[in-house]
């Protein structure tokens, strides 16, 4: 009965680091050795005759400073850029983007009408053409005819004699018109009247009459 009688360790014998790890055996050094030389063996090439397409690079040294010095003795000096300055403190802005050098007006193709523009107009110029022909044709074949003057004659008879006989019915009211249909009646006589003598002054003033084929 009790606790186990267990024997206690010594103080020299304490935890020391990596102590449970397991360790490798010791190698030697003719392995080490036999292995290194295999490894350098496979690392060498296989010695062969190049072929005729082959060529070796040339590895040329260069001076960068001597070759940078001979760059700028040969190159074209910077020109220094052009700048506005429009007030008394100093205020400047680049000249170029200002619009106060003459950049488009000194153009190969200023003035010049675009291609679009020119095209467009021959097109719409095209278009007036035939329009025109097409007015002249519709005019030709709606053609007027000149009234001959036989014709004239005719019709200004015709027209007079229709004057008269409504004139002499118009005569032939009684002068007192105290009916609705006396007077309309009137009315209408005098209308007629009034509408042949302006038909026939227009015939007697224009000798040339054209009629529109309708």
């Amino acid at each position: 009965m009790g606790p186990a009688k267990v024997a206690v360790p010594s103080p020299n014998d304490f935890l020391q680091k990596h102590s449970k790890e397991p360790k490798l055996a010791p190698r030697c050094l003719h392995a080490l050795f036999t292995e290194k030389k295999e490894e350098d063996g496979k690392k060498l090439l296989p010695l062969s005759v190049p072929q005729r397409t082959y060529r070796p690079v040339i590895r040329i040294k260069k001076n960068f400073i001597i070759k940078n010095a001979v760059a700028v003795i040969r190159g074209v000096p910077k020109k220094p850029r052009p700048f506005c300055v429009d007030t008394r403190q100093g205020d400047k802005y680049p000249l170029e983007p200002s619009g106060l050098v003459p950049k488009y007006i000194n153009k190969k193709n200023y003035g010049v009408t675009p291609k679009y523009v020119t095209q467009r107009n021959e097109e719409i110029k095209r278009e007036e053409e035939e329009y025109e022909a097409s007015v002249l044709e519709q005019l030709k074949k709606k053609a007027m005819k000149i009234l001959s003057d036989e014709e004239r004659t005719n019709i200004l008879k015709a027209l007079k004699k229709n004057w008269e006989e409504i004139n002499h019915a118009y005569q032939g009211l009684p002068v007192l018109t105290d009916t609705r249909y006396k007077k309309i009646h009137k009315e209408e006589l005098e209308l007629k009247l009034k509408q042949l003598e302006h038909d026939i002054a227009a015939i007697e003033k224009h000798k040339n009459i054209y009629i529109a084929d309708v």
